[in-house]
C-alpha cells in the first residue's frame, strides 16, 4: 500500500504517522530523509532511499519503503506493495539510459560536459542505492525480492558508471582535438605573419627612400585617356595581389 504524510512541525518525523513501525524508526529519522541508509528493528526493515536527482536539486527527494513482519511492503510513493519499490529502481535505469542517449549523440565538448553535469549525481545516488539494498539483502537473506532488486542496483550503478568513463573520455578527446586544431591555426598564422615580415623587409627600405629623395618617375600615364590608367592599375594590382595571397597560403614545407 501507499501512504504519504508530511511531517508537520519541525520535531515531526517524516514516517507516515499511519505506519505501525518500532518507536526507534522515527527516533532515527527527524524531518528530514537524511542520506540513503537500511534501519532493521524488531522484524521491521526500512528503506530511505532518494529519487533520481537532477543536476540543479537543492534537496533530495526523499521516498520511504517499510517491509513489515507478513512480508508486505508499504511506500510514501504512489503505487501498491513491491511494484513502488520495483518502480524506484527503474526510474534509476531508465534515467541512465537517457543519459546514455544524449552521450551517443553529443558532438560537442558542451554537450559532453553536460551530460558529465547531469550524470555525476545520478551515479552516487545509485551507488548509495546499491550498497543501500546490498545491506537489506544481508538483512533480510530469505527474501528473492530484495536479491533481485540489489542485482538490478548494481547494473544501474555499473552502467552508470560505463557511461561516466565513456562521456569523460570523449570530453577529454575533443578538448584535445581543439587544442590540436587551435595550435595548428596560430602556426599557420605565425608562418603568415614570417611572410609579411619578410615582404616588409624587402618593400619598405624601397618605399622610404623613395618616399625621402621624393622619387616621382616620368610617365605617360597623364596623357592616357582618364579610365585606362585606372582600369590598368586595378588589373595589376589584382593580379600582385593575387600572388601575393599564393604565396601567403602556400603549405610550410613548400619554399
Amino acid at each position: 500500500m501507499s501512504t504519504h504524510s508530511r511531517p508537520t512541525g519541525p520535531s515531526a518525523s517524516v514516517v507516515p504517522a499511519t505506519w505501525k513501525v518500532p518507536e526507534v524508526f522515527r527516533k532515527r529519522l527527524g524531518s528530514e530523509h537524511g542520506r540513503q541508509r537500511m534501519m532493521d528493528a524488531e522484524e521491521h526493515l526500512l528503506l530511505i532511499l532518494h529519487a533520481p536527482p537532477a543536476a540543479d536539486d537543492e534537496e533530495r527527494q526523499g521516498r520511504l519503503f517499510w517491509l513489515d513482519p507478513q512480508g508486505a511492503w508499504h511506500s510514501t510513493e504512489r503505487g501498491a506493495g513491491l511494484a513502488s519499490l520495483q518502480s524506484h529502481v527503474t526510474e534509476f535505469g531508465e534515467k541512465i539510459n537517457q543519459l546514455d542517449d544524449r552521450e551517443e549523440a553529443a558532438t560537442h565538448a558542451e554537450q559532453y560536459f553536460e551530460v558529465l553535469n547531469d550524470l555525476a549525481p545520478v551515479l552516487r545516488a545509485a551507488r548509495h542505492l546499491h550498497q543501500t539494498l546490498q545491506d537489506a539483502r544481508q538483512a533480510r537473506p530469505e527474501n528473492r525480492d530484495l536479491i533481485d532488486l540489489r542485482d538490478q542496483a548494481y547494473n544501474i550503478e555499473r552502467n552508470a558508471e560505463l557511461l561516466y568513463a565513456d562521456a569523460n573520455n570523449s570530453l577529454q578527446q575533443c578538448i584535445a582535438r581543439r587544442a590540436e586544431e587551435q595550435a595548428d591555426a596560430a602556426h599557420k598564422m605565425a608562418i603568415s605573419a614570417h611572410r609579411l615580415n619578410i615582404l616588409a623587409a624587402i618593400f619598405f627600405p624601397i618605399a622610404t627612400l623613395s618616399a625621402l629623395f621624393g622619387v616621382n618617375l616620368r610617365h605617360t600615364l597623364e596623357e592616357t585617356s582618364p579610365p585606362w590608367p585606372f582600369i590598368g592599375l586595378t588589373a595589376v594590382g589584382f593580379t600582385l595581389g593575387l600572388v601575393l595571397l599564393m604565396f601567403m597560403l602556400r603549405p610550410p614545407g613548400q619554399r
